[in-house]
């Protein structure tokens, strides 16, 4: 089987820029969907985060042997689950509150909705899976989770989404607080892509 490049189903300048240094010794190329040409439309229904991986990993996979291209296609699917908020807002991270709110705003009313609410009912998660097609059709998937709780205040510059207000005790810092190298060495997505780093060095 061969794969000239890695698709990476996603258009998040901040998300590729991790996924490159962590992908970087594959030896192949890693595309986002805009490099690629693909602007598929794609409905993730799915009831886990798994499952929308998938979703997204396929209809990207589908598109790419339409064109007859020989790519290793992959795909995310992560998000915040509050513990408090009953796991709110999960698989619906990216999409709470609307796609287009900006996080101060969905930030802002995560901390508002714990208003009151002491450490150590605070306690949330940060979850990721990656979803992975080879060119000859194999499916797989892997995911892990970093475990912290939600803060009183946004805190810190490098980090995105819901970065800024994920407190990390063993660490005493914020996510967004952490040095990009440190940050994919343990978060959530870094752990799934090193999980998939190993699949993919076995498999391809």
């Amino acid at each position: 089987m061969k794969a000239d490049k890695i698709v990476f189903a996603t258009g998040n300048a901040d998300k590729m820029r991790e996924i490159r240094m962590i992908l970087s010794d594959l030896g192949l190329a890693v595309w986002s969907m805009k490099e690629a040409g693909i602007t598929a439309d794609i409905v993730e229904d799915g009831k886990t985060f798994g499952e929308n991986a998938m979703i997204k990993a396929s209809a990207i996979a589908r598109e790419l042997e339409k064109r007859g291209e020989q790519a290793v296609v992959l795909a995310d699917d992560s998000g915040l689950e509050i513990d408090y908020l009953n796991k709110e807002p999960g698989i619906y991270s990216a999409r709470y509150m609307g796609e287009d709110t900006s996080y101060t705003v969905k930030n802002a009313n995560l901390i508002q909705r714990l208003d009151g609410v002491p450490d150590e009912k605070r306690t949330a998660r940060f979850v990721c899976a990656i979803a992975a097609v080879l060119p000859d059709g194999r499916q797989f998937v892997t995911s892990a989770a970093i475990e912290g709780r939600i803060g009183y205040e946004e805190r810190g510059e490098n980090g995105f989404g819901y970065d800024p207000i994920f407190y990390l005790p063993e660490y005493g810092r914020y996510s967004a607080e952490l040095a990009p190298e440190e940050k994919n060495r343990i978060s959530h997505r870094g752990k799934a892509l090193e999980e998939m780093k190993r699949v993919l060095l076995s498999e391809l």
